[in-house]
């Protein structure tokens, strides 16, 4: 844990909230060319998702003429506009990553508002025409890494039965439990899955009572969409589960039962964003990519999948990056009987309407609402 103490920025935002997080980094002793900055949501040692944007953070401090500073365990509220705040106009920021979901509408577009010559880079927001042309939204189709999971998920499982333990039913979360079975369905369409919400990103009690949950309800393969995995991976591990990570690469945790998993590529694409920038290029305001944009990759295989899951997860990985693969298509069935997309229908991962997703696909225990 992070040693949180009294700092200039605290003093100066005069904010509880943002005295309650921890200040990692800094200037350094030269003046630096750009000074870019990264907010999280929880622990930048999570095993999960706030240690992907933080290894990318790290990738990007490695640059020449660039200062890093970084702030984590920042909540959805005030507090990370404080945070924001701080690191414009105390550390001289022109480039901010604020990394959750819950940042981005109000405080990011109004932080880009009141600061037009600040680049503000958020995770998962949906830019829409009328938002500050300094505001930029960035996600990967990382549904195709886990669709990846779910195929050798479907090799794996006995029971038929998988498990996957989710934060809150939004469009990303409900892509990818839709996705994760309709990979392992590819190997055999009688396999099932129960989903179970905790509500909210970081619940490590819940997310060890969903899983044990799931493992008493015979799921024997278990996955999940939360922002630290750690607790689901170490729990499944202890029941003698297999499992698939998301986010990083979990395998240290559960070196028995760790199948693959869906991991983000953020040390790759933030050093790419931030020499176009320097270079005097600009960004989109709304960007996305797969495979085939090296957005996301797979955890290696564990020594327990077989030859044949390696193969078919390999075809649909080379598909996904050739372009010429689609999760997505009809005649498809929500879990309700309703039919969400029409026979002969195909979507690509860039059709806008995934990223309005409401429902779990036929096979899917469990409810979106």
């Amino acid at each position: 844990m992070v040693k949180i103490t009294p700092t200039r920025r605290s003093v100066l935002l005069g904010g509880a909230a943002a005295a309650g997080t921890a200040l990692i980094g800094g200037r350094g002793a030269e003046a630096a060319s750009m000074t870019v900055g990264f907010i999280y949501v929880g622990s930048r040692d999570d095993f999960g998702y706030n240690q992907s944007h933080a290894e990318g953070a790290a990738a990007v401090r490695k640059m020449p003429g660039l200062t890093v500073v970084e702030q984590e365990r920042v909540p959805e509220t005030v507090a990370c506009a404080n945070a924001m705040a701080g690191m414009v106009h105390l550390d001289g920021a022109t480039l901010l990553f604020p990394t959750s979901y819950g940042y981005f509408n109000p405080y990011m577009l109004k932080a880009a508002k009141q600061n037009p010559s600040v680049n503000y880079m958020h995770c998962g927001g949906l830019w829409a025409k009328g938002d500050p042309l300094n505001a930029h939204s960035y996600f990967g189709y990382i549904d195709e890494a886990v669709y990846v999971s779910g195929i050798v998920a479907g090799h794996m499982t006995k029971s038929k039965k998988l498990g996957f333990v989710a934060a809150k039913p939004i469009p990303q979360v409900l892509r990818n439990i839709n996705a994760f079975l309709l990979g392992a369905q590819s190997v055999d369409p009688s396999i099932t899955m129960q989903v179970i919400f905790t509500g909210d990103w970081f619940m490590p009690v819940r997310e060890a009572e969903v899983t044990n949950s799931l493992a008493d309800q015979g799921a024997d393969v278990i996955t999940c969409h939360v922002d630290s995995p750690k607790v689901v991976i170490q729990t499944a591990e202890k029941r003698g589960l297999y499992t698939c990570g998301y986010h990083t690469d979990q395998a240290p945790l559960a070196p028995k039962g760790y199948l693959t998993g869906a991991e983000w590529n953020w040390t790759y694409l933030y050093p790419k964003w931030i020499t176009a920038l320097q270079a005097g290029g600009s960004m989109p305001n709304y960007i996305r990519g797969g495979f085939k944009e090296s957005f996301i990759k797979s955890s290696p295989y564990g020594a327990m999948v077989p030859a044949a899951a390696r193969t078919q997860a390999d075809a649909a990985r080379a598909g996904f990056t050739a372009g010429n693969f689609a999760i997505f298509k009809g005649p498809l069935k929500d879990n309700k009987g309703n039919t969400v997309i029409a026979a002969g229908t195909v979507l690509d991962e860039h059709d806008p309407v995934l990223e309005s997703m409401s429902y779990l696909v036929a096979g899917v225990s469990g409810s979106a609402s």
